[in-house]
């Protein structure tokens, strides 16, 4: 069963009449993400001979499952485009400005799930809307569900880890520069990267 899906009732027809693991239906709560223990990043190829790994240190989303239904589950994340981090300053200070993400006019970039599918065992496919400036589409995102566990301060946690891959230039994210020796400066494929802790919240 998915973990994640539309929060129209609706599209869980097919599922709710399924056997319910109880394993998962113990997982059915409202989860905050922990971004001291989370992590959304991408790596982009540069100059055609390497990559460039950066992450966002602000972001905050939530998290609605319900394990007796999963179809009836969601989730949202909102990433602080000023928060971008990929290690060298003067690059962090351009993706910053019009020529990439535009971060004071845009300052968020967010994903909000509609729908999702097991792939076997604890993989998942989650689709939903990714929003980057003013531009909305659609995205899938390949997730594995990591497990649950009781930290030491008696929070509940699940983890997923998983990733995606764009072309930047469908998001209005189109700078580049031609090299003399053929390609281009930056690779318009994307890879994000999410590993995800969250907390259930308290009932």
């Amino acid at each position: 069963m998915g973990l994640f899906g539309r929060k129209n009732t609706e599209s869980a027809t097919a599922t709710a009449t399924l056997p319910v693991d109880p394993a998962l239906a113990a997982l059915t709560g409202d989860y905050s993400i922990d971004p001291a223990h989370s992590s959304i990043g991408f790596t982009v190829r540069h100059a055609m001979v390497t990559n460039v790994r950066g992450t966002f240190a602000e972001h905050e989303g939530a998290l609605k499952l319900d394990g007796s239904n999963p179809g009836a589950s969601s989730a949202s994340i909102d990433v602080k485009i000023a928060s971008i981090d990929t290690g060298i300053n003067d690059r962090d200070g351009h993706l910053r400005s019009g020529d990439f993400f535009d971060a004071e006019q845009f300052p968020l970039m967010s994903f909000r799930s509609t729908r999702a599918e097991q792939l076997g065992g604890e993989k998942y496919r989650v689709t939903g809307d990714l929003t980057i400036k003013d531009v909305t589409k659609p995205l899938a995102i390949d997730l594995e569900f990591n497990g649950t566990a009781t930290d030491v301060y008696g929070n509940e946690r699940v983890g997923f880890e998983g990733s995606a891959e764009i072309l930047r230039s469908e998001w209005g994210l189109t700078w580049n520069a031609a090299l003399e020796t053929g390609g281009v400066m930056v690779s318009d494929k994307v890879k994000l990267n999410f590993d995800i802790s969250a907390i259930k919240n308290a009932a």
